[in-house]
């Protein structure tokens, strides 16, 4: 071969190896992504169905990020789109595997590892699967991923919003075209918003008719995860927090970053699986996206053993018989008359708080009885001649903090209290109450936060939860079990295990412990809780809530028929009612803020009858059929209003209506699509009658349409 011939074989060549794509795609016929064959960094993400170009700018793609602290410079990162990717291969039509090895951090030069990574299309969803083998001497404590650099609108001039579950209700924040930063005040670069999975194990990032479903899946939730959003490089200003319009700003580049942060903690030698990360497109509001996590938790989440009593439609009263200032308002002794009033006035449960040692939130987490209050025999006595009457007995208890005040902490306590990585214990203000000493915060008891990741002291609060049981209590209810007041892990290295223990994660055996030592006494009793996070519910199946006219029922939605309490605590507590009627809630009755007899309300108590009434004569309607929120039908009206829709199991429909208006009577129109002949109802007027849709509802009142 001449030399001509030779370099005009090498020009080809070149052209050719020019012409190759730089980019490896997977797709569906819903979803199409595109990942650097380079850099393996995500370069575009596209929704087909609506050309929604998610990843729009291939030169913002980011693959990864880590943290690997050194000893003297925590802040010592490793940055995916300064490493090249080992390989970077499809390995199916919709899967594409990359694998990073030994990348360079910033301070620290190179970190022996090796991450690898599985990215899969099916069926509209993304799924992103990660392994990180950790060969260095650092510990490695989060890895951002997957990683989006430009996380777009559907277009410039559509509002997108990033939601998520907090306490059975679903929270959310603008994220374009305004962005305020929520974390870090000044210590980020730039406007920065974060969830995290001790919160809410998924995220809606949403426009008005579609949006993403971007979820942690992992039903054990091992460490935390946080979704993560970075506004770059700032907003216009802070008085608006307007994100720039334009593409850049002062010649920098304007983009929103979303990244799951894994909060992994990989010791030297350790080899950790990440908890999978789904992205699903989905078409309509937040119930669409509701709708993916639905399908997901059916997976897993079964349907928990709860008592017959619980599921059925009833009411309770809250009932504090002591505080933290140890006012000992109602002795052991005293019990029973409140458990005849409510016998009497068909409420079926009394909650009682500041029954043991120390009061409401005093003397945690021991569960002894107190001796100002009456004899231990004296309060089992009442517990069992209540419920001989028909009222069910639940016992309030926080087995997760420790009253520092007590000799118990002094002395035995401590030493499973959670610290922080230097060696410093956590704690918290606790609460003040009554007094104004404890008003003005000056002799709160300050609570430590206790490690339920130890399996020592995870026996010490089963050991006290089982004063519960010998008590004869028909359940109880753990308070604040949502929460360890802001602490997520423990790195304490004496607490049995390798530190740091994530908390929530530990939840799960703890429960597992409790409702052990209960099933070996009564199956039927009762586990309830504050709130708890969705993935506790398999365990406290009842959750107990605080709600007003502006709460989006997400978990109602999610769970139609978890049997769910909410407070009400007003004197004419109509309104609050009247959402326990169209959310379907039971209701919890706390006169004088759970001070009182239940009898102290009577027009509260009274509503609260006729609309518990109602529920039993039209429970096929508006208890045993499936909650749809506002789907299936739409309420034209002109005023402040609420409404829902239940499909019962027979296909027929019911609408609740609410006028929230203080003082003026409301007209309202009604439309279920294919609807049969209508008929109306209310709590005042039980008995049917024909209706067309169009209805005037009095100020603070309700009324249900019902397909015939």
């Amino acid at each position: 071969m001449n030399r001509r011939t030779f370099h005009k074989l090498a020009l080809v060549a070149a052209i050719a190896a020019d012409a190759e794509p730089t980019e490896i795609v997977i797709e569906d016929r819903e979803l199409l992504a595109a990942f650097d064959k380079r850099s393996g960094a995500l370069t575009r993400l596209v929704r087909k169905r609506s050309n929604w170009l998610v990843q729009r700018r291939p030169e913002l793609g980011v693959s990864f990020r880590l943290l690997a602290p050194l000893p003297r410079q925590r802040a010592n990162f490793v940055l995916g789109q300064k490493q090249t990717a080992y390989s970077v291969e499809k390995i199916s039509a919709n899967q594409v595997r990359i694998v990073w090895n030994d990348p360079v951090s910033e301070h620290g030069g190179v970190v022996p590892l090796t991450l690898t990574s599985t990215a899969t299309i099916t069926n509209g969803s993304l799924t992103f699967n990660a392994v990180l083998e950790n060969k260095s001497s650092l510990t490695i404590e989060t890895v951002d991923y997957p990683y989006f650099g430009d996380f777009s609108p559907p277009d410039r001039e559509t509002p997108m919003y990033a939601e998520h579950l907090w306490v059975g209700a679903l929270q959310g924040d603008e994220i374009y075209p305004r962005f305020q930063n929520g974390k870090g005040y000044w210590g980020v670069l730039y406007p920065t918003k974060t969830i995290g999975s001790h919160v809410s194990q998924f995220c809606l990032i949403r426009a008005p008719n579609q949006g993403f479903y971007v979820g942690m899946h992992d039903p054990a939730i091992r460490y935390l995860l946080e979704f993560t959003f970075e506004q770059h490089p700032g907003v216009v200003d802070w008085v608006t927090n307007d994100v720039p319009r334009k593409g850049e700003i002062s010649g920098l580049p304007v983009h929103l970053e979303f990244r799951a942060c894994h909060f992994v903690f990989a010791h030297p030698g350790s080899k950790v699986e990440f908890a999978p990360v789904v992205l699903h497109a989905f078409d309509g509001d937040w119930h669409a996206g509701l709708d993916v996590y639905r399908q997901w938790r059916a997976t897993w989440f079964g349907k928990p053993h709860t008592p017959e009593w619980a599921l059925d439609i009833h009411s309770w009263l809250q009932l504090q018989i002591d505080g933290a200032e140890q006012d000992d308002r109602v002795p052991y002794g005293d019990l029973v008359k409140y458990g005849e009033e409510c016998a009497q006035n068909g409420v079926a449960a009394i909650q009682l708080v500041g029954w043991n040692r120390g009061g409401q939130d005093g003397g945690d987490p021991s569960l002894d009885t107190d001796p100002a209050l009456g004899s231990w025999q004296e309060l089992h006595d009442a517990i069992a001649k209540i419920q001989s009457l028909g009222v069910k007995i639940i016992l309030f208890g926080k087995p997760i903090f420790a009253d520092m005040s007590t000799d118990y902490y002094k002395k035995e306590l401590y030493k499973y209290e959670a610290v922080d990585m230097w060696g410093n214990k956590y704690e918290s203000n606790g609460y003040s109450y009554t007094t104004p000493t404890q008003l003005a915060g000056i002799n709160n008891r300050r609570r430590a936060i206790m490690d339920v990741c130890s399996p020592e002291y995870r026996d010490i609060a089963t050991r006290e939860f089982e004063k519960i049981l010998a008590l004869g209590a028909a359940g109880w209810l753990f308070d604040e079990v949502m929460q360890h007041n802001g602490v997520i892990y423990n790195f304490s290295p004496n607490h049995g295990y390798r530190p740091p223990g994530y908390l929530f994660g530990s939840d799960i055996p703890l429960a597992k412990q409790f409702r052990a030592a209960a099933d070996e006494r009564n199956r039927d009793f009762l586990f309830s809780g504050e709130g708890p996070g969705d993935w506790l519910m398999p365990y406290y199946t009842l959750g107990y809530y605080r709600i007003g006219p502006d709460t989006r029922h997400a978990l109602r939605y999610i769970d139609p028929s978890a049997p769910l309490m909410a407070a009400v605590r007003g004197f004419d507590a109509r309104d609050e009612i009247n959402l326990a009627l169209a959310y379907r809630y039971i209701i919890s009755y706390e006169p004088y803020n759970f001070k009182g007899h239940v009898t102290d309300f009577p027009l509260t108590l009274a509503y609260g009858k006729r609309v518990d009434a109602l529920r039993r004569r039209y429970r096929e309607y508006l208890w045993d059929a499936e909650f749809r929120d506002t789907l299936e039908a739409t309420v034209a009206a002109d005023g402040n209003h609420r409404y829902t829709v239940f499909a019962a199991k027979s296909g027929k429909r019911a609408v609740v209506a609410i006028n929230l208006e203080q003082g003026r009577a409301m007209s309202l129109r009604v439309t279920l699509p294919g609807a049969r002949p209508l008929s109306i109802v209310s709590p005042e007027r039980p008995d049917a009658a024909p209706a067309d849709g169009s209805v005037q509802v009095p100020p603070r009142s309700a009324v249900v349409i019902l397909e015939l």
